[in-house]
């Protein structure tokens, strides 16, 4: 099989995205080679310090020898957003880059945002967020309903009632700005790219062979010192924070607590892997369907 010509067009920033484990940092390596272009993160757990090896982070070696962005540059107990994000991104090419940046990850909303714009969501106060937390931990998701519908019926329009998340989004938002976030989408931002502007790569590998590869990946995690990682983490961290959502970080808590053994913590890593792969086909799938598809 012909291999497809991968190389940017022109000027333009190339954007990479696919589901976890479909060889989007590979790929952004290998532009970077040939282009020069500075490879800046869009994952939203690759930006935590205290994370490189169970989210996969570029080894040290390799952000040695090409240059990276927004790679472990936030601290685990600071609250990160997609606006938080996209105002590193828009610094970062405020520097002027000389050559076109490679954006490379697996989060879609980051990429969305990129290429449509955001709602100027002000950022939630670490107050309000704890709250939020504390609510949900004692199933409290009916206690912030009924206050949206008492102090502001609207911000429930369009919300999944049963999507813990989204309640809680609106939940926060509301308390912490006086309005909806109807509202504030109402504002949305201009992108920093129109996708027209960019080369949007969709990596989307065969389905079985990712989940080989994610196994083969885990492994290789458990070599690499990823029990010692998580040790060290949860050690110094509240365990409740975003940062511990990173996929595979509440199974091996569960293992250094001596709940479950390696090889059950390892087959439930897997699977929710597996499960998380499919739900970002889904999204990507509905909101990428113009970006130019790659099968490997």
């Amino acid at each position: 099989m012909t291999m497809p010509d991968l190389r940017p067009s022109g000027s333009k920033a190339v954007l990479i995205c696919g589901p976890t484990a479909s060889g989007k940092s590979a790929l952004a390596m290998r532009i970077a080679e040939e282009s020069g272009g500075t490879i800046v993160n869009a994952d939203a757990m690759q930006v935590y310090s205290c994370w490189r090896i169970l989210t996969a982070r570029p080894t040290r070696t390799d952000e040695t020898r090409l240059p990276h962005a927004l790679y472990g540059h936030v601290e685990p107990t600071v609250g990160y957003s997609v606006g938080s994000w996209l105002n590193d991104v828009r610094r970062f090419l405020e520097q002027a880059p000389a050559n076109p940046p490679i954006f490379v990850g697996g989060t879609g909303l980051y990429f969305f945002a990129l290429t449509h714009g955001l709602a100027p969501v002000p950022d939630i106060p670490d107050g309000v967020r704890s709250e939020s937390r504390r609510l949900r931990s004692k199933n409290g998701l009916d206690v912030m309903i009924r206050d949206l519908r008492n102090c502001a019926p609207e911000a429930l329009e369009g919300i999944n009632l049963g999507n813990p998340a989204r309640v809680a989004r609106a939940w926060e938002v509301q308390r912490a700005t006086g309005r909806s976030l109807a509202h504030w989408h109402a504002l949305e931002t201009n992108p920093l790219y129109a996708l027209d502007e960019v080369d949007p790569i969709l990596l989307w590998p065969d389905a079985k062979r990712t989940a080989a590869k994610i196994d083969r990946r885990l492994r290789q995690m458990v070599k690499d010192g990823v029990i010692e990682e998580c040790r060290e983490v949860f050690r110094s961290h509240d365990p409740s924070l975003p940062y511990s959502k990173a996929l595979g970080a509440r199974e091996f808590r569960d293992h250094l607590e001596g709940r479950i053994g390696l090889d059950e913590t390892l087959t439930r890593i897997a699977a929710a892997t597996r499960q998380f792969a499919k739900r970002q086909r889904t999204w990507f799938r509905s909101r990428m369907s113009n970006w130019r598809r790659l099968s490997a």
